[in-house]
Order: C-alpha cells, then structure tokens, then sequence
C-alpha cells in the first residue's frame, strides 16, 4: 500500500469522497497474530486501531475483570457511595432524577432496580422537554421532597443545575452521578461524580451517566460487603445491570474502547438472554430476532427510546426498562413504535426545509452550519442535526424558533469541539442557556440573535472551514468479489463490538458488476444487489437510505459498467445458513 496514494485510484467517488487507506504498523499487526495465533488480517485490523501486542488479548475478550476502573478513583464516589450505602441501610425514601433521552432512561433505570432491590423506596422522575427543559427544576425537586424523598440521585444531569437543587437544601441531600462537561462553580450538595469536572484525576472522560452508575453502585456494594450487610442477604446482582449500561454506551455514541468496549460486550451478552421484559419486548416489536449487535441498540432500540423523550410521554422509555410484566411491557413497546413512528414524519418534514439552509451555508464557505425555522419541533432537531453534520462534514446546529426563542441542538465532527464553544458563547451573553460535550451540544437563544451566535461560533470553529465537503473514506483493505467469502467476515467480526473509535473496518471491492438491483423496504429506501467479480463469484449486498441519492443511482443504473465498492463485509444467517454479504457506503466507476 501506497500510504499516500487513494485507494483504486478513487478521488471522488458518487458520494464525493477521497478513498483512503487507514493507516496500520504492519509489523505490529504481523506481532498481534503471532502472538494470539489469529489471521494476519485480524492483526492488522487491530494495528490499525493503535492496539498493541500487549494488549490485543483484552481488546479480542473484553472483560470488566480486566478492564473495569476502582470507582474510588472518581472524585466525590465514595462520599456518594457512603450516602447511598446509608439509604439503604435505613431504607429511606430515594428520588432518582433523570433525563429524557436512552442516556437518562438506562441510569434511572439502573439506580431505581439497584436501590429496589436493597430495599429502598424509590420515586424516578423524568422532567418533561417542552415544560420544563433539560435537567432539574427548583419545583420538580421541591414536589420530591414533598413526597418524602430524603436522598436525591440525579443521573445524567445536575451538575449545572445548582439553583434548582438548591431547592433540597435542609430537605434531603442531594448526589449527582454525570458526565456532561462541568464549568464555572459546582453545585452545593452532598456528592457531585463527574468524570469530567475539571478537577477528577479519574481519566474516565468518556463513559456514559449509564456507565458512572453502574460505578456508582459497584461502590455502594463495597460498602455494604465492608459493613457485613449482606451476610443474611443476596448482593445486588450487578452484571444483570450491564444490559441497560451497554445500550446508554452505545446510543450517548461514547467511544468503544477501554472500559465501554468492555461494558459493551458483556451487556450485549446479558441482553442476549432478554431477561428484561422491556427490552425484550422492545426487540420483539422491531423485529430483531438474533443475538443483539450494538447495530441493534443504536438503530432499532435507541431510537424507539429516544422518541418518548422527544414527542411523547417523557418518561415511557425509563417506564419500559423498570417494567417487569411482560404483557405491559410488549403495551409499552408497542407504544414507543407508534410514537418513533411519527418522530419519522415530524423529522421528515423538518429535513427538507433544513437541508436547502445548509446547502446555501456550505456553499458561502461556513465553518458550522446554523438553521433555524419557525415551528421546528425541539425533540428532532438534534436528530436533524446529525444528518446534516454527516451530509456535509461540518457542525452542525439546528433550532426551533417558538414564542420568540429559539431551542436547538448541535452535533459535532472529530476534531472539532462543540460543546465549549456554546458554551463559551452562553458565557459571553448570547444564549440563554448552552452546555453539552465536544460532538453534542444543547442550547438555547432569543429570537434575532442566531446572526450574532453564527457568527460566535464561525470565529471559535473557524477551523472548521479547512475541512472537505465530504470526509474521506478510511478503507483497510481490497477485495475481489470471489474473496469475499464468510469465514473473512467471520474473523472482521471478532474485533466487534463496533462504533466510534472502535469502526467496523471498510473493505473495497473491486470491479463489481451489478446483475440484479431492486428496491425494498418502506418507501423503497433501501437498495438490494446482486453483483459479480470479473474473476467469478457472486455476492449479496444492501445500501441503506439510498432514496434518490448517488449510491442508489450507480447501483440501479441500467449501464451495468463496473463499480468499485466500499462497505461493511459480513456473516449473516438466514435460514440456518451463513452467507456473505457487503453493506454498501459508497461506489465509484471503476
């Protein structure tokens, strides 16, 4: 491989795209398979990714065992474990309060079965989007302590919000467990665990609420095993709660490495035993019948979740996780489709008004994207936002203008960091309010100041501006068609599971001719083909959301002229037999 010449010769493909090699120590991945005993392919796929021999063991057989952080290393956990740890002993009255997105649900769902099942009283709450906004309010929190709470866990949220949990004060304590970035002062309380307050030495920056949880509980066990309370009774059986961590990890799109690739691969195997009625009855509803993939947790499970936050009942998602009838639970699930379901037609009809802004935006040379429309509805903008960062490489900000202000959220490209910038434009007076981490954010701002937040945000991001129209394609390999056979696929799949920082390797094929091409799915979105190699063999492929885009139009071309292709080679069952298959993301003319 020429490091800096483009894969096949490809420097724009249908999409726009510069095809790329990803760069990998040969010598390394050649260590990792002698090493392990494993194909040179998977050593080099491990390189790639900057895992060294030493490590490559952990990285193939993720397990918290060797993996997993001391709690204590987070600032304040163990005051907030010893608090915890102290409710339950005295079986207090716990209020959990969380957020309304998978993130919030999973680590409300979490904490109430944890200090249930120790025989806690617990009331979880979920504030409602439109009413109430984002985090703890000084009247949820004071009806809370009305209802007897004498503890407050706040998940994923609270560590801004020291004006609302004022509100405790003298009423109950107050511990807060998050990892949304933390500037200017803490609030006042008992415990604030954060691994990203400024002053945490833990390293953990990016581990979800779901993830400082499960920690968190790790802790109060401790303290309880130290104090003997479990001599008559059963411990809490905390890798039963690995399923919920591993679906807020994949779905707050924290980084598959370390510690989360851990959480990950084991909350997918608890998953896999759908011990859960509410997950399990969530899986039933869409259809995912095999063993659960973080494919299924980010793109069938997440977003059913996520839409009862967004335009429904704000708390139906932390309801389906804490439910433990089956029958309710499949009501539940079924309700949560019906709502994702028209979360679709609401996000479709704010796209197309959203796209023709960015269009114009991208074409003047802006370093960040900023749309705003009247009536956006609030709880798809940020959806919003994702596509158009990944239609045209660039942050991404979009907002609902009501009632003379204007909310929105923002999503982010490597390199580039969001969340301080809005942040930073919060404190020098042009939001209301802002906040968020380097690839998301949340804000919010008067009608007739988006020209002065734009223009914030271009001299911040002004970086931005250096980036191409589309981002390169990293590729790691090239395939004749007849080589792309299931046992490769096979050993690609053992460095799942797969996600940021952790990419499901790109694989080009070479010279595909298309013999068969047809659309499928709702509104024939989704394009099937067969296609053949030069030198024989055949192979099944699939692109999804193609709609009327550049992919489904080379693939469906009646021209049948040779294509390079670029996806994801996989093993799929069907029938009881495993075949090979490509999900296509891009294509060129070869």
């Amino acid at each position: 491989m020429d490091a800096d010449a483009a894969v096949l010769g490809v420097q724009r493909s249908v999409t726009g795209r510069r095809w790329v090699w990803r760069p990998a120590d040969s010598r390394t991945g050649l260590g990792i398979a002698q090493r392990l005993g494993v194909p040179e392919m998977v050593g080099r796929l491990l390189a790639a990714r900057g895992i060294g021999v030493e490590l490559a063991g952990h990285y193939l057989e993720p397990t918290l065992k060797a993996l997993m952080p001391d709690p204590s290393s987070l600032l304040d956990m163990d005051l907030a474990a010893d608090r915890i740890a102290a409710a339950v002993r005295s079986g207090e009255h716990v209020a959990v309060f969380g957020d309304y997105d998978v993130d919030g649900a999973c680590s409300g769902a979490l904490m109430s079965r944890f200090l249930r099942d120790l025989g806690c009283e617990v009331t979880p709450y979920v504030p409602d989007r439109l009413k109430e906004g984002y985090g703890p309010n000084a009247a949820a929190v004071g009806a809370l302590c009305d209802r007897g709470a004498s503890l407050v866990v706040c998940v994923d949220c609270g560590i801004a919000a020291g004006e609302a949990l004022a509100a405790a004060e003298g009423r109950a304590d107050v511990v807060v467990l998050d990892h949304h970035k933390a500037e200017g002062p803490l609030p006042r309380i008992l415990a604030a665990v954060n691994p990203n307050r400024l002053d945490c030495g833990s390293g953990l920056h990016h581990v979800c609420a779901a993830a400082v949880a499960f920690l968190a509980a790790a802790a109060t066990t401790r303290v309880l095993r130290r104090a003997g309370w479990f001599a008559r009774r059963p411990e809490p059986d905390l890798l039963g709660l690995l399923d919920l961590v591993a679906l807020a990890t994949v779905c707050d799109v924290m980084p598959l490495t370390g510690f989360n690739r851990a959480l990950v691969a084991q909350g997918l195997k608890v998953m896999g035993q759908r011990g859960r009625a509410g997950i399990a009855a969530l899986l039933e509803v869409t259809g995912a019948r095999d063993a659960p993939t973080a494919h299924t947790l980010g793109f069938l499970l997440g977003p059913r979740i996520n839409a009862s936050g967004r335009i429904g009942e704000p708390d139906l998602g932390l309801r389906l996780l804490l439910c433990e009838d089956p029958i309710e639970a499949r009501a539940i699930a079924e309700k949560l489709d019906a709502v994702n379901r028209r979360r679709q037609e609401v996000e479709g009809e704010v796209i197309g008004a959203a796209h023709a802004m960015a269009e114009r935006q991208a074409a003047e040379g802006r370093a960040v994207l900023l749309l705003v429309g009247e009536g956006w509805h609030p709880g798809v903008v940020g959806i919003v936002a994702g596509r158009m960062k990944e239609r045209f490489n660039r942050p991404a900000c979009v907002a609902g203008l009501s009632d003379g202000m204007a909310k929105g959220s923002g999503r982010s490209v490597p390199g580039v960091d969001l969340g301080a910038a809005v942040i930073a434009a919060r404190q020098a007076g042009l939001l209301e309010t802002g906040g968020g981490h380097a690839m998301a954010a949340g804000f919010s701002f008067r009608a007739g100041r988006d020209a002065e937040f734009h223009a914030f945000l271009e001299e911040r991001l002004s970086h931005a501006a250096l980036l191409p129209s589309a981002a390169d394609l990293m590729v790691e390999g090239t395939l004749n068609v007849i080589a792309a056979q299931t046992g490769l696929a096979q050993e690609v799949a053992r460095l799942a599971p797969f996600g940021p920082g952790n990419e499901e390797p790109i694989f080009a094929l070479q010279r595909a001719r298309v013999v068969k091409a047809d659309r499928v799915g709702k509104e024939g979105a989704t394009v099937r083909a067969i296609v053949e190699g030069e030198g024989g063999g055949r192979l099944k492929t699939i692109c999804f959301r193609a709609k009327e885009g550049p992919l489904a139009q080379a693939l469906l071309a009646s021209d049948r002229v040779p294509l390079h292709l670029c996806g994801h080679l996989r093993a799929e069952q069907w029938n009881g037999e495993t075949a090979p298959s490509m999900q296509v993301v891009d294509a060129a003319v070869a």
